[in-house]
């Protein structure tokens, strides 16, 4: 005797549950993806070096602030500002960075960065360096974004030129 399959029907609850599962799941993925870091390097350094800077493109969703930032190469992380005072190009730490909702800012030589200090050893170029960003949103809620940023030089310059070359102070 032989046996007859029915051909299974669906059932529309159940499919309707099983896409509003995965739509949730979707939106939860996006909601812990609200700052998105492009492009981001640091510079090599030579030996004795105790310091450099990390550059990269930050794009925040919501708007926010870059407020901290750690790496297991550096002793200390800071953000810093450079620009011009008068005639003499100056860089210090600043509490935070702004992040305008969905606008990219660029952290590059002789503006924002990201400065890596009390080096615990020479970076090379091709190296990879992971940096911990923190972000905090407008209602104060913290997002740390793991970057693995990749050791290249700054054609035509040495270290030393830009300000990042072996500076040990404290800012």
């Amino acid at each position: 005797m032989k046996t007859l399959k029915t051909p299974r029907i669906s059932n529309p609850l159940r499919s309707l549950a099983t896409l509003a599962a995965a739509a949730t799941l979707l939106c939860a993925g996006t909601a812990h993806a609200q700052v998105t870091v492009k492009d981001p390097w640091v510079r090599g350094t030579v030996p004795q070096q105790s310091a450099t800077g990390m550059f990269a493109s930050i794009t925040s969703a919501q708007g926010g602030k870059l407020v901290a930032g750690s790496s297991p190469v550096a002793g200390v992380v800071e953000i810093h500002e450079m620009k011009m005072e008068g005639t003499t190009m100056r860089m210090r730490a600043v509490p935070a960075l702004d992040l305008p909702a969905g606008k990219a800012v660029e952290l590059k030589p002789g503006g924002y960065h990201v400065m890596l200090m009390d080096l615990k050893q020479p970076l090379k170029t091709g190296d990879t360096v992971a940096v911990s960003l923190v972000v905090e949103a407008a209602g104060g809620k913290r997002e740390t974004v793991e970057v693995k940023a990749v050791v290249r030089a700054m054609p035509g310059m040495g270290a030393a030129k830009d300000g990042h070359g072996g500076h040990g102070h404290k800012h």
